[in-house]
């Protein structure tokens, strides 16, 4: 069966047309839409070959609208109202541009960068209500694949990341730290030597976390396998066995502003030496979203208000 939909007839020419019969004049039509009167001249002529009927007359230099013209604006105005809500309807069942935003974060991000982006969303934002979801570097990055998550921030190089599908906003990178409970005595004027750990218990995050992959890293460089006590599936709790002093482990620098007294820091020697790159991810599909881009603002401001964060590559 032939359509009658072909290729003239398309929503923004019905639009220009809409605009045109609203002002009656072709300049004013350009002015109201932000293009030239060349460019609705020739939406207005493809709406006559779009329909295979005349339009309008031509009087002097002006388009006069024929009755049939007048049957299509008014005809028009639903089919407009109705694409609108079409178009609400769909966002709204994929979550683009409502009024709740789902975020995924490492547990290390919410001592200090979440709290900070979520405080300028709520500026920026304030009808948006923020779910967070915190995981692994693994667990979030598929959940954003499967579309249960609007962005994430992650460890941008601990993942394989489709930049052809995913827009990679790289926030700061943070050098990994040995950390050893406070009654070790040691030199923090020296840098950590893994291989003289080699006796020593660890405890270790479970795999799928930014700092597991470090961890592993570091200890393949050191050339041994570590004593691994236990392993957990948080930062938080990996800390607080250190402090109570069941292992040694490795973590992001950022995790030393918790038990400042019971927990020491330590920087690896450079050839152990690992790197975190933090950076929120979303979908290239869905960069135009009113809450992503408030989101990448704010992350952009979260930079520029902190210079020690070196930006990551």
């Amino acid at each position: 069966m032939k359509s009658e939909i072909n290729d003239e007839i398309t929503f923004r020419k019905l639009e220009i047309f809409m605009t045109f019969m609203e002002s009656g004049n072709i300049a004013r039509a350009a002015e109201a839409l932000g293009i030239s009167g060349v460019s609705v001249h020739r939406a207005l002529h493809s709406r006559e070959e779009g329909f295979r009927c005349p339009l309008f007359m031509h009087k002097g230099r002006n388009l006069v609208a024929l009755p049939a013209a007048w049957t299509l604006q008014e005809q028009g105005k639903e089919v407009i109202a109705l694409m609108k809500h079409t178009i609400e309807e769909t966002r709204k069942i994929a979550g683009v541009g409502q009024g709740r935003l789902r975020i995924g974060t490492l547990y290390s991000l919410t001592l200090e960068t979440i709290p900070r982006l979520l405080m300028g969303m709520k500026l920026r934002r304030p009808q948006v209500e923020i779910d967070l979801t915190m995981g692994s570097n693994q667990t979030l990055l598929r959940m954003l694949e499967d579309n249960q998550l609007d962005a994430v921030l992650i460890s941008i190089s601990a993942s394989e990341i489709d930049r052809s599908m995913f827009e990679v906003l790289p926030l700061f990178h943070d050098d990994i730290y040995l950390a050893l409970p406070g009654n070790i005595k040691i030199d923090k004027r020296h840098r950590a030597d893994l291989r003289h750990y080699k006796e020593s218990k660890f405890v270790a995050l479970a795999e799928g976390f930014a700092t597991h992959s470090c961890f592993q890293d570091a200890f393949t460089i050191a050339g041994f396998e570590p004593q691994i006590i236990t392993r957990v599936n948080d930062i938080f709790s990996m800390l607080s066995l250190v402090q109570a002093g069941v292992g040694l482990t490795l973590l992001p620098g950022r995790m030393g502003k918790i038990y400042t007294d019971s927990v020491q820091m330590v920087k690896l020697n450079p050839e152990f030496q690992m790197r975190q790159h933090i950076g929120v991810v979303f979908a290239r599909n869905r960069e135009r979203d009113p809450n992503l881009l408030a989101l990448a603002a704010e992350s952009r401001m979260y930079i520029l208000d902190q210079p020690e964060k070196k930006p990551a590559n």
